[in-house]
């Protein structure tokens, strides 16, 4: 065995060890969910749906009154331009720090999917909990060669009732050469 692939192995198993472990420690989010944000929201969305905003149509609805749009779960819990960080690295800090090292620099969204338990009510205080649920093997993409991580959190209210959970992926990865294949194409 060529000792690239040895070295590609260990990084490997290396980054499997941190399959199963929480990405950091659960962040309360800031605020609870309120009605100006979700007028900010439904604004921005150019979503009309009463039940969001109409404290009397909603009040007559299903839902007995105001309810936060389902997209807007991971909304609650972001942690804004200045957050307060834990004390030390997390995992997840960890592992892009050994991704980085390996020379995978880059980073790109793939894709989020949202589940979601019930809808959310002015007054619910989301804590998120988060782990690492897989990293890939290496691949190669038209981006460049790297893995892929995904990380899966759950969100429950303060009083622990889960609302609904978040699968994020990402591309960690080192980019596709931009130089020219050859002299043709420089030309």
């Amino acid at each position: 065995m060529s000792e690239s692939s040895t070295s590609s192995d260990d990084l490997f198993a290396l980054l499997k060890s941190y399959v199963g472990r929480e990405a950091g420690p659960p962040h309360v989010a800031a605020d609870p969910v309120n009605l100006p944000m979700i007028r900010h929201w439904v604004e921005a969305m150019d979503d009309d749906n009463p039940v969001y905003i109409d404290e009397k149509t909603a009040a007559s609805s299903v839902h007995g009154g105001i309810v936060a749009p389902p997209a807007m779960l991971q909304a609650w819990g972001m942690k804004g331009l200045k957050p307060n960080l834990p004390d030390g690295p997390s995992a997840l800090d960890e592992l892009m720090d050994t991704l980085n090292r390996a020379g995978f620099t880059s980073v790109v969204a793939t894709n989020c999917e949202q589940t979601y338990d019930r809808y959310l009510h002015p007054g619910d205080h989301l804590v998120g909990s988060a782990f690492i649920e897989s990293v890939s093997q290496q691949k190669t993409t038209a981006l460049g060669t790297g893995h892929f991580i995904t990380t899966r959190t759950i969100y429950e209210t303060k009083q622990g009732e889960r609302v609904g959970s978040m699968t994020f992926r990402i591309l960690k990865f080192s980019p596709a050469s931009t130089q020219p294949k050859d002299k043709e194409s420089a030309k």
